[in-house]
């Protein structure tokens, strides 16, 4: 490993990131980096981190491309599968935020749009309580008693259903929140309902679940009981509140007592 890296390397290992892939995820993130911001912030970061700079180097505008495409790229870079990739940009992002002055990664993190939630707050410092994609499908598995294929397709449909009864602004909040691979689904059902929240009883909502899904009503609503519990521990308590708040009363029968879960 080069001798100059060392510092960002350390730092990037208490986040999680092994020496060996140190370099590696710094290259891919900070070059993703680069490609999101403007030419001059990109030249304020490098100004702080040296030996980044030829990482950091772009001459072109700023791509307004949102967080799934940057994760995305720094998968390509790396090699990486889309999970370890957002796990190590949220690891780059934790390290800027321990070696760039605070200022700094305000005039960058302002240069990004809002579904970089979890990247920005671990700029900032802020505990996010993101979750991967295999946990939150395990979890769901557990809890309706599914396979891991079952859980996955159980979650799509439950998410891309609930995107459907909720307003398009509060999709975009849950987007912002979840892992890049939850996403899809959530999109779907806010392109479907146009951004406009589709009055829906519950009875209606699991309905619909059981015939996406293709499974009797009865097991539609515990594998909806599954998913709002998940979700529940996956993402802020504000957040969940703000979902609720959006819900028929009746749809308190499918919802789980809150709960937190680690990242």
């Amino acid at each position: 490993m080069r001798p100059d890296l060392e510092p960002f390397a350390t730092t990037l290992r208490q986040e999680g990131i092994p020496l060996h892939q140190a370099e590696q995820a710094a290259e891919a993130v900070l070059t993703t980096l680069a490609e999101r911001i403007s030419a001059g912030e990109a030249r304020d970061l490098a100004a702080r981190l040296p030996f980044a700079a030829h990482w950091l180097h772009t001459t072109t505008s700023a791509e307004a491309f949102g967080v799934e495409e940057f994760v995305r790229r720094v998968a390509q870079r790396e090699g990486v599968p889309l999970a370890t990739a957002e796990r190590h940009a949220r690891a780059v992002f934790a390290a800027l935020g321990r070696l760039v002055p605070a200022d700094e990664i305000r005039d960058m993190t302002s240069q990004l749009s809002r579904d970089y939630a979890p990247l920005i707050a671990a700029a900032e410092g802020r505990f996010f309580p993101l979750i991967s994609a295999e946990t939150f499908f395990q979890r769901v598995g557990e809890r309706a008693g599914l396979r891991p294929d079952r859980a996955r397709r159980a979650t799509e449909v439950v998410l891309e259903t609930l995107a459907e009864r909720i307003a398009g602004g509060e999709v975009d909040d849950l987007i912002a929140q979840l892992p890049v691979e939850l996403r899809p689904p959530l999109e779907r059902g806010k392109a479907s309902s146009g951004g406009n929240a589709r009055r829906m009883s519950l009875d209606r909502f699991l309905e619909r679940v059981a015939m996406r899904e293709g499974v009797p009503p009865e097991q539609a609503r515990e594998h909806v009981r599954a998913v709002f519990a998940t979700l529940q521990l996956a993402v802020p308590e504000q957040e969940v509140f703000d979902i609720a708040a959006q819900l028929p009363q009746e749809f308190a029968a499918v919802e789980a007592l809150p709960e937190r879960m680690s990242p």
